[in-house]
């Protein structure tokens, strides 16, 4: 037993002993997370009968039929369009590539809903594309009419999130380099051919992880599809909640969500999984194309750009010109300075718990541990309406009792953390914690064993260790951390819609009230912030994939 004791620490470390202390230390953490979850999946295991009769009966064929429709057509979409941009900017040299090859990721700085808007305000009969169109030919009648219409969703969306398509796979074919294209061409293999045959199986991996991450964005989305009037699970969800204040009914369908977010987030686990990096030493010359195809690429590029970003940018900046004397009113600073603070509080609450846990997971590496750590960031999965109606049926249990033990002392009040800003925080760090700690557990990665092993040989504890050695290492870290929550926060939707306190507006919000009047220019002042606001997780993922890529200096 004495020969074991010395090694134990050790073993412990490797994560080949069960150690309890970990886990006991990041569970408080990882309920903010588990206690929404179980709510939603203890309403989905307690089925009631009549509910779900009349869900069935009314509800869930059609909005079944809808979300499978609709996220087909968009994966199609996101492939066709985000798999050969990648392709180009990756291996091929053609006028404009260096350009296109970042252009190409902002569209994410743009929110889904936004650009809903945009589109609907450029193509429905009073935009400006059917006017021009009357002009120059008499008519518009035969333009397809976007209000309400797949179609349109379907390219809104496809427009929206093909960056994580692009993003993968052009990670995929930078790591593969153009020598397998040789030695397929070689073998005799068609360019074509070795595309399809050996690039195209070989980034698989990477093209089914970004197909699922859209698939769940597609899932959780609710303002674009609030703006076309298209009924999915989240608005079928938000109407039983808010129109037909059937709280039940909507924790049914959220559990349902539930378990359709979890098949996804498995299969991109899988697809994860599959990724080999085989990355090249040095850099590769690309592909020159020649003659057409080279204008071919080039124009391709720019007509993605162009529709993704550019032109709804151009839209958002006259509108925002048209209006900004009118409604850049105290009002508006009211939504502006809303959302700056629930941004900020926020983001301080998600890079503190994130450095905890990063620091949990780094001194307790046994499997229980890793385990609550995955568990406490899986709330960037689950969208927005599931967490907002999981945080609202505990929160409203326990403010029944509340209000049950204060009724004796005669204070009476409809509520005292329902719609309150606390329950909005919950719910708003259960989801973007994830964000938080994958940024600062990157960096506490790059601390070595060997700086902590000095630390303790000069006699400093666990917490001095933190204090004196990591904090001052982990600053870069934790400022990405904080600024790419805050951002998130500053865009998300659904959960600040569910749960805000009635007239507590934030700019997000404040575009969902002008949009669903159909008041395009007057939604664009906020959202034009929002947008700006949106750029600069862009610029940090740009910046972190030049440096990532295979031959970077």
């Amino acid at each position: 037993m004495s020969a074991l004791t010395p090694a134990a620490p050790a073993l412990r470390r490797r994560g080949l002993l069960p150690s309890g202390r970990g886990f006991v230390l990041a569970l408080p953490i990882a309920l903010l997370t588990l206690v929404p979850l179980a709510a939603v999946l203890g309403l989905a295991l307690a089925p009631q009968a009549e509910i779900w009769g009349h869900l069935w009966q009314y509800v869930l064929p059609r909005v079944l039929a809808n979300t499978a429709v609709l996220m087909l057509l968009v994966g199609v979409a996101v492939l066709a369009v985000g798999v050969p941009l990648a392709w180009l900017t990756a291996m091929c040299e053609f006028p404009g590539r260096r350009f296109f090859a970042w252009a190409l990721v902002l569209p994410l700085a743009i929110p889904a809903y936004v650009l809903a808007f945009v589109q609907m305000g450029l193509f429905e009969y009073a935009g400006p594309v059917q006017a021009a169109l009357r002009d120059a030919f008499g008519s518009s009648r035969w333009f397809p009419d976007i209000r309400g219409s797949l179609w349109g969703l379907v390219l809104v969306l496809a427009l929206a999130f093909y960056p994580y398509v692009y993003l993968l796979a052009r990670s995929a074919f930078l790591t593969q380099g153009r020598r397998c294209i040789e030695a397929a061409q070689a073998l005799g293999l068609s360019p074509l051919a070795a595309f399809f045959q050996v690039a195209l199986p070989l980034a698989r991996p990477w093209i089914g992880a970004g197909l699922a991450l859209v698939l769940m964005e597609v899932l959780a989305d609710f303002g674009a599809i609030a703006v076309f009037n298209y009924d999915t699970f989240t608005t079928a969800l938000y109407k039983s909640w808010f129109d037909l204040h059937n709280m039940a009914a909507a924790a049914q369908l959220a559990s349902l969500l539930v378990l359709a977010v979890l098949l996804l987030v498995a299969a991109e686990q899988r697809s994860r999984r599959a990724q080999r990096f085989h990355a090249s030493a040095a850099r590769q010359q690309r592909i020159a194309l020649q003659g057409p195809a080279r204008w071919l690429a080039g124009g391709f590029c720019l007509l993605v750009f162009a529709a993704a970003f550019a032109v709804p940018m151009l839209q958002i900046v006259l509108w925002a010109l048209s209006v900004w004397r009118t409604d850049l009113n105290a009002d508006y600073w009211g939504y502006a300075w809303n959302t700056l603070f629930l941004g900020l509080v926020t983001a301080a609450v998600c890079t503190l718990l994130a450095l905890l846990l990063a620091w949990v997971r780094r001194r307790h590496t046994d499997a229980l541990t890793r385990w609550t750590v995955r568990l406490a960031v899986l709330g960037y999965a689950l969208p927005g309406v599931v967490l907002a109606v999981g945080v609202f049926v505990p929160i409203a249990w326990l403010d029944a009792r509340l209000m049950a033990w204060l009724a004796p002392f005669g204070i009476e009040t409809l509520g005292i953390l329902k719609g309150s800003l606390a329950a909005m925080l919950l719910a708003l760090a259960a989801r973007f914690l994830a964000v938080a700690f994958h940024a600062t557990d990157c960096a506490m990665q790059r601390i070595t064993r060997s700086q902590e092993d000095a630390c303790a040989s000069l006699g400093l504890g666990p917490w001095q260790t933190l204090r004196r050695l990591h904090l001052p290492l982990l600053r870069t870290g934790l400022l990405s951390a904080f600024l790419l929550v805050m951002v998130d926060v500053m865009k998300e939707m659904p959960i600040t819609l569910m749960t805000r306190q009635f007239g507590w507006d934030t700019l997000a919000v404040r575009v969902f009230q002008l949009t669903s009047e159909s008041l395009w220019d007057q939604a664009a002042l906020p959202a034009l912030a929002i947008v700006l606001v949106g750029v600069i997780p862009v610029v940090l993922l740009m910046r972190q994939t030049e440096r990532s890529a295979p031959g970077a200096p």
